[in-house]
């Protein structure tokens, strides 16, 4: 490609429409889609699921599979149209001069082959380089992407690393050719944030070193902020708003982008005073789209007559840079004035203690043989927890995966036992009853919504069966008629509409399974609700209207609700207290206001500088945590953090390395599990501050 000039386009996508064949129809997928991407520019792409982001991406990488195609439009790369291209000519661009990584990074590395040789095999495929010079190649890139003991990762294989170490390997893998146009579909969702904030700051880091352009596709604004330069905005197969990140999140133009921002937690955001918007209605699917706008029948500003007359196309927003939008009326709506649909809500009141644990320690015997046999070790899930809840209160459980937050969980449940401690629920010591012993009263009053809303459904049952059955395990109703109308009240209450009783969990979206596990939850008239990640699988509007429910039934029940959560943004804005684990301890808990603002415990300030914030006007000190989390079968000696602290230092005699940490009453109650002195506690400064306007 000698004959393209890098003052031009790398990447030039043009009115691309895609679609995909099934027996019964054509599906349109992707519609008059234009966007590029210059040398050396970070090109985000943004949407809720189904938006067509990761269909573009791979139209890009001509991967449509056997029933999509390209049907209008074409993808122009360094100026050579990749739509008209052989399959000879593409498998030599893939790869090496265009590289994706993919959500899940198991997907993309052989279980059974070394990571050296995996790695090795780009450069020996794509560039006829020797085996010795790969290796050696793969090394330098494997240190590049700051993975520890680099020859010892080479040697390794894939299941032998983390989650994070894996999806290192793959962006390595991906960058061994050292390619112009890196696509990123999502490369963060499965990871803990303080491993994302690691792997953001290195693609930044790498594409500028190595001068690589990139498409970055993800749901997540906070990331799109932190990573590119400019931005598209999806919805329903079309790019409704594109341009510069910081002028689209400061002076967005369309509906849709609006809309979005007002259903994500930005700092400031309370849910009584200013509680989350979320988008009315549901997303159309692709074969029964409206005529005119997409996004029509759920947007505030719509037109009868001129939203849908007919296809709208992108108008340039004069004085941005590259700004366009895909809306009749965005000269004519006052973005600045505050929204309609926003209404405060009372507090709900905090009533007395219902759950009291009192140092709770949960171990289990592992063999470290591996059909069974050699020593058994332990591993230390959950130390010494103790803690209370009260009626009516939102108590947040954070920490990263591994921490011992949905061990505890089970714990509570009666899925498993604890090993020693007690767990007075009301006025009962349920520490060592399991579920199948525990009374009815008991289990209906302590119920559970899990992370992901496809598991939890019964594929083969009607919706209003499911809900039924719970009606009846928890001795709910006199007859089959009062349980009918119960469970009709209980699809009202998750606003659900009453026809949903008939349909099968596969005719349902995420966000519409999730409610059907609440209502579930609240069949027995649940007094403690445990959510583990409940939001976390769904779109970032749906989230809203999740969160917004939960809070609801909240106020109507006086629910205690102990929201597990890796997202600190949707922590601050939901929870009235936080309790933050690291490797089965609970380093610090506080009031909300007194976790988010220093003094912090030095994991708590690690993990509130990870978080992406979708908000121009925040200012972070970035604090990257070296290392991964210790395992709970050879947890460090002395407080669980020391390996990767970087207060370690402040603190005499090497007592970190040493002792446990006590528990530090602060001012207000607010505690700290940590061997710093109080003076440099009361010293440290805030990790997120807004800057002044």
């Amino acid at each position: 490609m000698a004959d393209w000039d890098p003052s031009k386009p790398i990447l030039e996508i043009e009115n691309l429409s895609i679609s995909f064949f099934t027996r019964l129809r054509e599906i349109p997928a992707v519609m008059d889609f234009s966007c590029t991407v210059m040398p050396g520019e970070a090109m985000g792409l943004v949407g809720e699921s189904g938006c067509g982001k990761s269909t573009v991406a791979l139209a890009v990488m001509r991967d449509l599979g056997k029933n999509g195609k390209i049907v209008a439009g074409s993808i122009k790369f360094k100026g050579r149209d990749l739509t008209n291209m052989s399959e000879d000519a593409l498998r030599s661009i893939r790869g090496s001069e265009i590289a994706m990584i993919y959500q899940e990074p198991m997907a993309s590395l052989n279980p059974a082959m070394r990571v050296g040789d995996q790695l090795a095999e780009v450069p020996m495929i794509h560039q006829n380089m020797s085996r010795t010079e790969a290796l050696k190649l793969a090394r330098q890139i494997v240190a590049d992407v700051r993975l520890p003991d680099p020859d010892r990762i080479l040697q390794a294989y894939p299941h032998q690393l983390s989650g994070g170490q894996q999806q290192r390997i793959v962006i390595a893998m991906a960058l061994m050719a050292k390619p112009a146009l890196l696509i990123l579909d999502e490369p963060t969702t499965a990871l803990d944030v303080t491993v994302e904030a690691g792997i953001v700051d290195l693609v930044k880091e790498l594409g500028a070193k190595y001068g690589t352009s990139m498409l970055f596709i993800s749901h997540n604004l906070g990331l799109i902020l932190d990573v590119c330069d400019r931005l598209c905005v999806m919805y329903s197969g079309e790019a409704v708003e594109t341009g510069n990140v910081e002028e689209v999140f400061d002076n967005m133009r369309h509906p849709y982008t609006q809309a979005l921002f007002r259903s994500i937690p930005l700092p400031g955001a309370d849910k009584n005073a200013s509680p989350l918007i979320a988008i009315p209605g549901n997303f159309p699917l692709p074969h029964e789209r409206p005529k005119g706008c997409n996004f029509g029948p759920r947007c505030d500003y719509f037109k009868e007559g001129l939203c849908n007359k007919g296809d709208i196309s992108m108008s340039a927003v004069p004085d941005d840079d590259r700004h366009a939008s895909r809306c009749e009326r965005w000269q004519e709506i006052d973005w600045a004035a505050p929204p309609a649909k926003r209404k405060a809500v009372a507090k709900t009141p905090i009533g007395p203690v219902v759950l009291k644990l009192d140092d709770l320690k949960k171990y289990y015997s592992v063999s470290s043989g591996a059909f069974g046999g050699g020593a058994s070790k332990v591993v230390k899930a959950n130390e010494t927890l103790s803690f209370e809840a009260h009626e009516g209160e939102t108590l947040a459980i954070v920490g990263e995966s591994g921490c011992g937050k949905s061990t505890f969980a089970k714990v509570l449940m009666g899925l498993e036992t604890a090993t020693s401690g007690q767990i007075m629920l009301f006025d009962e010591n349920v520490q060592d009853t399991p579920i199948q012993a525990r009374n009815v009263d008991t289990v209906s009053s302590l119920q559970m919504v899990f992370q992901n809303p496809f598991d939890t459904l019964n594929p083969s049952m009607s919706v209003g069966r499911q809900i039924i059955r719970a009606l009846e395990v928890f001795n709910i109703g006199t007859s089959d008629a009062d349980r009918e109308a119960r469970m009709l009240e209980l699809l009202d209450l998750v606003k659900l509409p009453r026809a949903f009783a008939e349909r099968m969990p596969r005719q349902l979206s995420g966000g519409q399974k999730q409610r059907v596990g609440i209502a579930r939850a609240f069949a027995g008239g649940a007094k403690i609700v445990v959510a583990d990640e409940p939001v976390s699988a769904l779109d970032v509007s749906v989230q809203a209207a999740v969160t917004d429910l939960l809070m609801e039934i909240q106020r109507k029940n006086k629910t205690t609700l102990l929201f597990i959560s890796h997202d600190l943004s949707i922590v601050r804005y939901l929870s009235d207290r936080v309790m933050v684990m690291y490797l089965g301890h609970v380093v610090e808990l506080g009031t909300t206001d007194q976790v988010f603002s220093p003094p912090y415990h030095p994991y708590t300030e690690a993990l509130l500088s990870a978080v992406p914030i979708a908000d121009t006007r925040v200012v972070k000190r970035r604090i990257v945590l070296e290392g991964d989390i210790p395992s709970a079968m050879n947890p460090p000696s002395g407080c669980p953090f020391q390996t990767r602290c970087r207060w370690k230092s402040e603190v005499p005699n090497g007592l970190c390395d040493r002792e446990v940490p006590p528990v530090k009453v602060m001012a207000g109650g607010h505690q700290i599990k940590c061997h710093l002195d109080d003076t440099i506690l009361n010293t440290m400064e805030p990790v997120i501050k807004i800057a002044a306007e």
